[in-house]
C-alpha cells in the first residue's frame, strides 16, 4: 500500500505587519517608534496598518463536538500532508510551463518519464511512512490546492487508463483519488487548521 500510495503521489505531482518600520530612537525621543504608510481619502491623509485576518468561528454544537485526542491527531496528520499538497501546486505550475515550451509530444512524454523517476526518488523515502488517514488528508489538500482532484491530474498527465487504474488501487485501500475538499462541509476541522498553520499559531 505504502508503494502504490508514493505512486499516486508522485503522479499527481506534475506577518507582523508589513507596514511598520521600526526607527532607532534619537535623542530626543524615548524608546523607540514606528514609520506607518499612509493614505488619503478625501484630500484627508491618515496612517495605514495591514492587519491580518482573524477568523471567527461558532461554538461547536452537538453534532460537531470533537473529540480534543482526535482533534490534535488532526493537527498531527495535517501538519505532516499540507506541505506535500503545497509542493503538487508549485511543481505542477512549474511542469506545465515547461511543457508549453516543448516543441511536440515526444519530448513531453520523455519529459514526464524522466520527472516521474527524479521526483519518486526525492519523495518516496517521506511518502512511504504516511498512514491511511495521511494519505486521505493530502488527497483532499491536493484538490484544495490545484482546484483538481488526484483522479483528474492523473487523468490529464498519463491518461485515462492510469487514472482508472490507480484508482482502483486506491479503493482497494480505502481511499479515493476523486475525493474533493470542502472547506465548509466536512473538512471543515481541516480548513481551521490550515488557517492556524499559515498565521504562524500551528
Amino acid at each position: 500500500m505504502k508503494r502504490a500510495f508514493v505512486i499516486l503521489f508522485l503522479i499527481a505531482c506534475f506577518y507582523s505587519l508589513k507596514a511598520q518600520n521600526i526607527v532607532p530612537a534619537s535623542d530626543t525621543t524615548r524608546g523607540r517608534y514606528f514609520v506607518l504608510k499612509t493614505a488619503t481619502y478625501d484630500g484627508q491623509t491618515y496612517p495605514q496598518v495591514e492587519m491580518h485576518e482573524i477568523r471567527v468561528y461558532a461554538h461547536p454544537t452537538r453534532k460537531n463536538r470533537f473529540d480534543y485526542h482526535k482533534y490534535q491527531r488532526l493537527v498531527y496528520n495535517v501538519k505532516k500532508a499540507y506541505p506535500y499538497a503545497l509542493i503538487v501546486r508549485k511543481e505542477m505550475v512549474r511542469v506545465n510551463d515547461m511543457l508549453g515550451d516543448m516543441p511536440n509530444d515526444r519530448d513531453r512524454k520523455e519529459f514526464l518519464r524522466k520527472y516521474e523517476k527524479d521526483v519518486f526518488k526525492k519523495y518516496e523515502g517521506d511518502l512511504s511512512n504516511f498512514s491511511i488517514s495521511q494519505a486521505k488528508i493530502l488527497i483532499k489538500l491536493i484538490d484544495r490546492e490545484t482546484q483538481s482532484t488526484s483522479f483528474s491530474l492523473i487523468s490529464e498527465y498519463r491518461g485515462d487508463f492510469s487514472a482508472k487504474f490507480w484508482q482502483g488501487i486506491a479503493r482497494i485501500f480505502g481511499t479515493n483519488l476523486k475525493s474533493t475538499y470542502d472547506a465548509e462541509g466536512e473538512d471543515y476541522l481541516i480548513e481551521q487548521i490550515i488557517c492556524e498553520i499559515e498565521a504562524g499559531r500551528l
